[in-house]
């Protein structure tokens, strides 16, 4: 394949590319740019989402460079969820950022930088194409993560996450030279090819090492110990950006490394995925249970949901791929909703609240915001007719289709622990006596958003359920 197609295929990155390169120009160039910078990355962001979309619908399904970058369904169904997750994050953080003294013109760079490695992640058909779209998306997190510099906390979840980020990575690279050194090569489809037949000792170490490393990325227990300390150290409109985009990104990459480069070895991998499905649901529900930080609640619900989802990947089929990429463009929806409703609560003072009293009785003073809420966290829990509990409906659908009636069986139990925090935030609001330190946020930004995907997530969503499931059916099937 020639330069010039191999350009043509990889167009969403570079338009992202190019963006940021010449927005951090105008940042430079220019005082005060950060609402002019973020009004032109989302921009970009929308100009990558539409050829990603137009990919999509024409059925592209072609490999770039060699063979070390592959455009296809899957991909460009992953990227426009990327895409419309990070400009999201972008359109409701500058008054956020501007009220702790953060916002600056490099916040919305970073995160244009971070889209790019993200699609560079969910394209990868080669280890080495892997490494470096994930390490992109992972060094402007770290900073990302600490931005409010004058924040303790900030600075904190940036250091927790870039040492425990370098481990991960690692891990990543430990199990990718095991690979490589019993395959010879670092494709995903030599790979997969070479793994046919018997595994020796060294190719299934080096499958659990990059399972483990890719388990760390997506927030899966064992490997989930950053997730509550970033989630509630970063500000948060970061925290929203974390949990959304980045968590598409490590999903749609775990599923094409286990699809195309462990696909014939589903036996081994299977079974390491079950586990930590199971392990996630359960830690991500007990943990949050005592949690009186909302951005450690929702960081607990995160590594919940990863279990729901990881169910999905389990069973290791077409249907149970089409599944999780339905469950996550509804998570997506239900997490950044739920991240708004609480950025637009703040104190008399201006200062934003972040604590499960400071939500008590705010169904007295802020009905619509405690109604948004309450319809985030019954959709996260998968309480019917809320569009959440379709997502899961979906997941374990597809697992007793592929013959794991018992992991179904588990996953339906322990989704009842999950329940019970998300019930006591509602509970919370709606019968507690109201907390007099807390006011809501003047943002008219944050409440049409936040009202928007309030709706997405209710029994509106149902409407929505063909063309999902046909988009979903479509990606799946490009892996198969």
């Amino acid at each position: 394949m020639d330069l010039s197609t191999s350009l043509t295929l990889v167009r969403p990155e570079l338009i992202l590319s190019f963006s940021s390169l010449a927005l951090l120009l105008i940042a430079a160039w220019r005082q005060d740019a950060g609402r002019l910078v973020s009004i032109l990355s989302v921009a970009a962001l929308v100009g990558a989402g539409v050829t990603s979309a137009q990919f999509l619908a024409a059925g592209t399904d072609a490999t770039a460079f060699d063979g070390l970058y592959r455009a296809d369904a899957f991909s460009s169904f992953a990227k426009i969820l990327i895409y419309i997750a990070a400009a999201v994050a972008l359109v409701i953080a500058p008054k956020a950022l501007e009220k702790m003294g953060a916002m600056r013109a490099e916040y919305p760079v970073l995160v244009v930088l971070a889209a790019v490695g993200m699609g560079i992640m969910v394209s990868a058909s080669d280890l080495l194409t892997l490494y470096i779209g994930l390490e992109l998306n992972s060094l402007a997190a770290y900073v990302l993560a600490s931005f409010a510099r004058n924040d303790g906390r900030s600075a904190e979840a940036g250091l927790k996450y870039f040492v425990l980020g370098a481990l991960a990575s690692g891990i990543l690279l430990f199990g990718m030279s095991l690979l490589y050194g019993f395959t010879g090569s670092t494709s995903f489809e030599t790979i997969g090819q070479a793994m046919a037949g018997e595994i020796g000792t060294g190719l299934l170490f080096g499958l659990v090492f990059v399972l483990s490393g890719l388990a760390f990325k997506i927030s899966a227990a064992p490997f989930h110990m950053w997730t509550p300390d970033v989630y509630e150290g970063a500000p948060t409109p970061v925290t929203a950006f974390f949990a959304s985009a980045p968590k598409v990104a490590a999903t749609a990459l775990l599923i094409r490394v286990t699809i195309e480069a462990f696909g014939s070895q589903a036996q081994a991998w299977q079974q390491i995925v079950m586990v930590v499905a199971l392990m996630s649901i359960v830690i991500g529900a007990v943990g949050a249970i005592g949690q009186q930080n909302l951005k450690r609640l929702l960081a607990y619900s995160s590594i919940n949901n990863i279990g729901f989802l990881l169910i999905g990947l389990a069973a290791g089929t077409e249907q149970g791929i089409s599944a999780m990429l339905v469950y996550l463009a509804i998570y997506v929806a239900m997490t950044l909703g739920g991240f708004i409703c609480l950025m637009q609560l703040k104190g008399r003072d201006g200062e934003m609240k972040e604590g499960m009293a400071d939500i008590a009785g705010l169904s007295k003073t802020q009905p619509l915001l405690a109604a948004a809420f309450a319809v985030f966290m019954f959709s996260l829990a998968g309480i019917p007719p809320l569009f959440g509990f379709w997502g899961k409906l979906v997941v374990f659908n597809a697992a007793i289709e592929a013959g794991m009636f018992p992991l179904a069986v588990i996953g339906i139990a322990a989704s009842v622990i999950g329940a019970f925090y998300y019930l006591k935030v509602v509970k919370t609001m709606y019968f507690d006596e109201p907390a007099d330190a807390v006011d809501t946020s003047d943002d008219k930004v944050l409440s049409w958003s936040g009202g928007a995907l309030a709706l997405a997530v209710s029994p509106l969503g149902y409407f929505a359920i063909p063309a999902l499931t046909a988009v979903t059916a479509q990606a799946a099937g490009a892996l198969f």
